[in-house]
């Protein structure tokens, strides 16, 4: 029977892929698209990516595909040709990871983006919390590609909006970009609607970090009878690429946040950010070296230094306990959403325990 999920631990083969010596490509995707079996398409997913020493993370739903993957460069013509073959997904963009276009002089940084793969079935590919059967996500607004963007952003009538969190737009955004203040994107849609109700007749630019939650809200966005909706093809990922191809100017400022081991890629040298601990600027996210806290922050050199890599002193003191100690202390706590959790409720008062 082919083999379905991992069966090695994460350190072991965290460790394996830092010592790997080919270059790997980051590489991301995703496509509104139905999917009658979602488990039987996940299955046959894992097998064959699985062969090519595919990682990365993929979710699978009713809708659609929505993957995030490293793979090694020598198979990367083997992944597209497979991927390919599935006529929803034949000649679909394949987002390679800015980061890694940037470090061709330093291979062995290539592609260090995940460790394991994991493809999992979701209800949506996208949680939008919505009901509204005759809400389409296929009727999106217009895609806008790196020059039409930059000509279009110019216009003083233009709102451009980010739909991302908060911890991603903290780090880096688009000029005069707007944050929708919220911490799920399922809270972004109608807030977003909301706030921009006097602007349906104006032009609306909608971004993200890929375009799967930009396509997805430009859709919502004419729902709602907004009349001139657009989004950023490919959103940062592409964007960012494109214009370093084509020589253009880039509106975008700082770095892009990423949902795998790097947490970030640099698009400008503009830190915008600070440290959450010093207020020194900084955009270096970290999870809290203790495991039972595991929060994300921003934290400097310095601090990082200091702190030991934690939040709080608190947190601090834990990390030095012995192991078995710390396992006690880990039972039944699940923090494994708090690696990609920063919301602004939750950090503040954490980070007001260290000050």
């Amino acid at each position: 029977m082919a083999q379905l999920f991992n069966r090695i631990s994460q350190a072991e083969l965290r460790e394996k892929m830092l010592q790997e010596t080919e270059p790997r490509t980051t590489v991301s995707f995703y496509k509104y698209f139905q999917i009658e079996d979602p488990q039987a398409f996940r299955d046959e997913l894992y097998i064959q990516l699985f062969a090519l020493q595919v990682f990365g993370r993929i979710y699978v739903a009713k809708e659609g595909i929505n993957a995030q993957l490293s793979v090694p460069q020598s198979n990367f013509e083997a992944m597209k040709n497979y991927l390919y073959s599935y006529e929803a997904l034949h000649g679909i963009r394949l987002n390679i990871a800015v980061q890694d276009k940037l470090d061709l002089n330093d291979p062995m940084k290539q592609g260090k983006s995940f460790f394991v793969l994991k493809v999992k079935v979701r209800d949506k590919i996208v949680a939008d919390g919505l009901n509204d059967e005759t809400f389409d996500a296929s009727k999106t607004g217009q895609y806008l590609k790196a020059n039409e963007f930059n000509a279009l952003s110019s216009d003083p009538n233009v709102v451009i909006v980010d739909m991302r969190n908060h911890y991603e737009y903290e780090v880096g955004h688009f000029e005069n970009a707007i944050e929708i203040p919220s911490d799920t994107f399922r809270e972004q849609l109608p807030m977003a609607a909301d706030m921009l109700k006097d602007k349906k007749e104006n032009p609306i630019i909608m971004y993200c970090t890929g375009g799967i939650r930009c396509e997805k809200a430009s859709a919502y966005m004419l729902h709602q009878g907004f009349k001139n909706v657009y989004h950023v093809e490919g959103g940062i990922i592409h964007y960012a690429q494109t214009a370093i191809e084509q020589n253009l100017p880039i509106k975008f400022i700082g770095k892009n946040f990423v949902f795998d081991e790097r947490l970030g890629e640099r698009i400008t040298p503009d830190i915008i950010s600070n440290c959450h601990q010093c207020g020194k600027p900084a955009d270096t996210h970290t999870n809290c070296a203790n495991e039972a806290c595991h929060l994300l922050f921003i934290q400097c050199e310095s601090c990082a230094k200091e702190m030991d890599g934690c939040c709080t002193e608190a947190c601090k003191e834990t990390f030095h306990l012995p192991e078995e100690t710390r396992a006690e202390l880990r039972k039944g706590i699940d923090k494994g959403n708090m690696i990609f959790n920063k919301s602004k409720q939750r950090l503040r008062p954490r980070l007001e325990q260290s000050s």
